[in-house]
């Protein structure tokens, strides 16, 4: 057993992470930064694993077992039992490839490694990260490794305390230098991954080995490190927001800032330390695992069910709802195994763990055999929610950095008629396969695609090296004796305006992650222009598409969602002056753009999706229109198929105007 005093003050730190993180989830203004609570408990952690190992060695009782065994009966219980409810609650809403996906999350957490899973995926901040009811295990996976791998690390340490302190601190040095490089070039592995994250859990872990008689602190002194230490946290808090390159240099504020109130308020108790230590804020702290483990799945769930967006009563409500949760998980899963009342012996507990890893992996896997198992849903509802997925060829047909020069391109028709057609710009152009497909086929022409995830078709205004790169290869592609009309296809708003859920676009963000519309406006504009006389002085007709009207919600979602509710479909959609006013700029630009050169055409969507009750739709006869909030499904491509005939037969005119003058020439 470890001799370590309980102390109400860390108890009321584990209130402050889990409500920052709580409330920043579920979009709470003044708390833009509180994904800093993860960090705060993994300084918690660090600080009260070392204490107890230490502890436990000094007086020869260390066991790896019993360690191991503490740790699954203070970790598992409650997240298996949030893992079967999730699952539970997920086979009544979820659509199959979300279903499938949860599975996946599933096994990969009860393998203590959902935090590689999730760090191949999306960014924690991005949209789709509010679709994976288990993201937040992987601050748990990061954890458990830590549990895994700290002790060992220790054993081959001696039992000198110095020689723990030199290489703890040698170890967080190295991580601390790992997490700042991987912010600048890997962000998604410094923000998931363990060996950059180490030094926040090594940062209490030093705390826990300090000499303490040598840096004893006076009254004054204490209350003012302690009231620095909670200002450092506060900051942070407040002060952080998705922007904010993280953790690195940025994580220094809540780990010193937690660090300092440890230390102080382990000297004597101050009046911060008073305040953490009240009656409620114990309270908190004392459910805070169970409430951390629960909140995230609701807000998912939420997000996902709902129809409209959630307002402020609504949150409060979903808020409470979670602590419910969570102190009813505390009272009657966590409590009764840490109090071992039941499964009291180490070899019951690791056992009982092991069997709930293997049915609970089991399970995940299973859902990723059957497809997330849709015989769950109605047809109607299963056709809505077949529209998010993309077909493999589809998906083949986004190059990226590894994509060979001779896969670069798609292409549908017939490649050796003298008309060509390049279709090029972002995932948008891919979204168009099926109705350039058909019109490429029905009409005798030569159709070539070229896309890539995020890469706008404008020169000089590509957000990253590989969207330079890949543009530049299509520009070496372009003759006019192979490729004589180019179609630019794009979600143009995304890198002035960002999407439906605020986040910035890509132009948008500068070295500071400000917003600078204007600036972004007048990028695009030169960018663009640029390219036009690029394309025009190089004997190139040019099809300017604008982007379809961007949906406040993922179509597919709701539309299932409602089809299982046995609610009406026929009004969902995006108000026409929402698109109009988000468009603003781009159809100005465009209007500018093909008035100054006679030789580029616009192309609008809209007025085949928008209809004259002022709403541009998301569904037509059962079908939905859109694959998420922006892209077109294949319905979505071939409805818009007539605002495209023009271009299809001014193409099919030329291809038979060089077949003629061939026959002529014979």
């Amino acid at each position: 057993m470890s001799t370590l005093a309980y102390r109400r003050d860390i108890d009321g730190l584990r209130a402050i992470a889990v409500i920052a993180v709580v409330l920043f989830h579920f979009g709470v203004p003044g708390f833009t930064g509180g994904f800093v609570g993860v960090d705060i408990f993994f300084v918690i952690s660090g600080y009260l694993i070392t204490s107890i190992i230490w502890n436990q060695r000094q007086v020869g009782r260390f066991s790896f077992v019993d360690f191991w065994a503490r740790r699954a009966r203070r970790i598992l219980p409650a997240l298996f039992a949030m893992i079967i409810a999730v699952l539970a609650v997920g086979w009544f809403l979820l659509a199959p490839k979300d279903y499938e996906e949860l599975g996946r999350s599933v096994r990969y957490q009860v393998m203590f490694v959902s935090n590689i899973l999730f760090m191949r995926q999306d960014g924690y901040f991005d949209v789709a990260s509010d679709l994976k009811p288990l993201l937040h295990t992987w601050s748990l996976a990061v954890e458990e490794q830590f549990y895994i791998v700290f002790p060992l690390l220790l054993t081959l340490l001696s039992s000198r305390l110095k020689a723990w302190r030199l290489a703890l601190f040698a170890v967080l040095l190295v991580s601390f230098g790992l997490s700042v490089w991987a912010v600048a070039h890997h962000p998604e592995k410094a923000f998931f991954l363990l060996p950059m994250r180490a030094w926040e859990l090594l940062a209490g872990a030093m705390l826990a080995v300090a000499p303490r008689s040598q840096w004893r602190l006076t009254t004054a002194g204490a209350q003012v490190v302690s009231l620095a230490g909670f200002g450092l946290i506060l900051l942070a808090i407040v002060g952080y927001d998705k922007s904010t390159p993280f953790p690195g240099v940025a994580a220094l504020l809540p780990t010193l800032g937690v660090v300092a109130l440890i230390w102080a308020n382990g000297h004597r108790q101050t009046l911060v330390g008073g305040l953490l230590a009240s009656r409620v804020l114990v309270g908190v702290g004392l459910i805070s695992y169970s409430w951390y483990l629960w909140h995230w799945p609701v807000f998912v769930f939420a997000s996902y069910a709902s129809v409209e967006e959630p307002g402020p009563f609504d949150i409060a409500g979903l808020i409470l709802l979670t602590l419910v949760l969570g102190y009813l998980s505390w009272k009657f899963v966590e409590t009764p195994f840490r109090e071992r009342r039941l499964l009291a012996g180490r070899r019951q507990m690791l056992l009982a763990a092991g069997v709930g890893v293997l049915v609970l992996g089991l399970a995940g896997q299973t859902l990723r055999w059957t497809h997330g198992l849709p015989s769950r849903l109605s047809d109607q509802a299963l056709q809505y929610a077949k529209a998010k997925e993309w077909r493999p060829e589809l998906m083949r047909c986004l190059a990226d950095d590894k994509t060979p020069d001779d896969k670069l391109f798609c292409h549908y028709g017939a490649p050796a008629l003298s008309s060509r057609l390049l279709v090029w710009g972002d995932s948008h152009a891919t979204a168009l396969i099926p109705v350039f497909d058909e019109g490429a086929q029905k009409h005798g022409v030569s159709v070539i695609l070229a896309s890539s995830t995020g890469c706008l078709p404008v020169e000089g205004l590509e957000h990253d090296q590989r969207c330079a790169r890949f543009n530049r290869r299509v520009e070496q592609e372009l003759k006019p004796q192979s490729v004589g009309d180019v179609v630019l296809v794009a979600r143009w708003s995304l890198y002035l305006y960002g999407d439906a859920k605020g986040d910035l676009g890509h132009a948008l963000k500068d070295a500071h992650g400000r917003y600078e519309r204007a600036n972004a406006e007048q990028q695009l504009a030169e960018g663009l222009q640029a390219t036009i006389r690029q394309l025009r002085n190089g004997g190139h007709r040019v099809w300017l598409i604008k982007e379809a009207p961007l949906q406040p919600f993922s179509p597919p979602y709701r539309l299932s969602r409602l089809a299982m509710l046995h609610r009406p479909t026929d009004d969902v959609g995006l108000a026409v002056a929402e698109h109009f006013k988000r468009q603003a700029f781009i159809s100005q630009l465009f209007a500018q753009i093909a008035a100054e050169n006679p030789g580029v055409t616009v192309v609008d969507p809209a007025p085949l999706l928008c209809d004259h009750a002022g709403l541009c739709r998301a569904e037509l006869d059962g079908h939905s229109l859109y694959t998420d909030d922006n892209h077109l499904s294949e319905v979505g491509a071939r409805f818009i198929a007539p605002v495209l005939e023009p271009l299809f037969k001014r193409l099919q005119a030329r291809t038979t105007l060089g077949n003629g003058n061939a026959n002529a020439a014979k």
